[in-house]
């Protein structure tokens, strides 16, 4: 019909999925994906390399950060293999060990062998084998290492496919993006090789103000992978007249959306703040509310340009000094307290970051202590 033997597709469209959705955690019965393909014959490990790349690439275009977990097909067959895994439980003993990115070990290990009929002391070699994970390089040394491992000619061709990858890793200057972990599996059984998912990193903490700690229930955290895909060289060939090596990957464009709308609405967030600082005081028994130090703390900082409020009350509580703060996505706290003031000082804290230091008595969480002839330009600095 025609001559083309390789080819580099793309596709976006809606799709479905087989097995039971899971809504909370972004995984829909109709969603939409985004796949990238390379088909045809070519040099061992340089399309899966490009397709990591490509990987890389769009999320550095979309400014998140992520880590790409790696493992191989036959590293993973011929683990099982060697662990003493009877053939006919391959499959799914796979699928359970795919789960450590979400359960415990024990908790693993006990579904093989409660659930699944594995022998205890097979799960127990798996458990040595699937808890490891690190750089493509270190992963390599660590197989190499094992000499039951290494004995294994499944396992010994996966390995060379994976110091090779490394190889061209290293060139496209990606490999730091990279984790050779030995507990992912994948759930699909046409994967024939390499197989890869993509992990969103969360934003690291950088210490400046505002920037509060992700919460539990935040979507970005519950979207799971974010991509994901890997070489099926037998699956094009069931449909067809030959085999057609193919190697690819699926955007999960839906929750990578989860992710950016979430990340607009926090910096939309901060851009409508009207607060800087929330000025507070607690104390003890004798405690009067402190609302005219408080008044002129706040007069001092609105000289300086800087945003602050304080409550309006004679003697506010501490607790409710927060959540008023907290309403107001206020990045700073000011604490004055009785001895600090007797010194010419006052507690500096970054607000959001997971605590009531002050209520609790716990020290590391109280904040900074600074000086009032310091204050406007230390909170400056917290607000660069």
């Amino acid at each position: 019909m025609n001559n083309v033997q390789q080819i580099k597709r793309y596709h976006l469209a809606k799709v479905y999925r087989r097995d039971q959705p899971a809504i909370a955690r972004g995984r829909y019965r109709e969603f939409h994906q985004c796949d990238f393909d390379i088909a045809g014959v070519y040099d061992p490990m340089i399309p899966d390399a490009e397709i990591l790349r490509i990987i890389v690439e769009v999320f550095e275009a979309l400014d998140l950060g992520i880590t790409i977990k790696l493992n191989h097909r036959k590293i993973l067959d011929g683990m099982f293999a060697v662990a003493g895994v009877p053939a006919e439980k391959t499959r799914t003993i796979s699928s359970a060990v795919d789960k450590l990115d979400k359960m415990a070990w024990p908790e693993v290990k006990k579904e093989m062998v409660e659930e699944k009929g594995l022998a205890e002391e097979v799960a127990d070699r798996i458990g040595e084998y699937v808890l490891n994970k690190g750089t493509v390089s270190q992963m390599v040394e660590y197989i190499r290492g094992n000499e039951q491992l290494i004995a294994n000619e499944t396992v010994k061709a996966g390995v060379d496919d994976m110091a090779l990858l490394g190889t061209y890793l290293d060139a496209m200057e990606v490999s730091d993006k990279i984790t050779f972990d030995l507990s992912l599996a994948r759930g699909l059984d046409y994967y024939t090789g390499l197989i890869y998912e993509v992990i969103n990193l969360p934003p690291k903490e950088d210490g400046t103000a505002g920037k509060k700690k992700l919460k539990k229930d935040d979507p970005a955290n519950q979207v799971g992978s974010i991509a994901a895909g890997g070489r099926y060289d037998n699956l094009v060939g069931m449909y067809g007249k030959k085999t057609i090596p193919c190697v690819g990957i699926s955007f999960g464009v839906d929750r990578i959306f989860t992710i950016l709308k979430a990340r607009r609405e926090r910096e939309n967030a901060a851009k409508t703040r009207t607060t800087d600082v929330y000025v507070m005081a607690f104390g003890g028994r004798e405690f009067n509310g402190l609302l005219p130090e408080r008044m002129s703390v706040a007069s001092k900082l609105w000289k300086a340009g800087i945003r602050a409020e304080y409550s309006p009350k004679v003697k506010p509580k501490l607790p409710q000094q927060f959540k008023a703060a907290e309403d107001r996505d206020v990045p700073l706290g000011i604490i004055l307290g009785q001895d600090e003031l007797a010194a010419g000082q006052v507690r500096l804290k970054q607000l959001g970051q997971g605590g009531q230091g002050e209520a609790s008595g716990d020290e590391d969480n109280r904040g900074k202590l600074v000086s009032l002839d310091d204050l406007a330009e230390e909170v400056k600095k917290l607000l660069l």
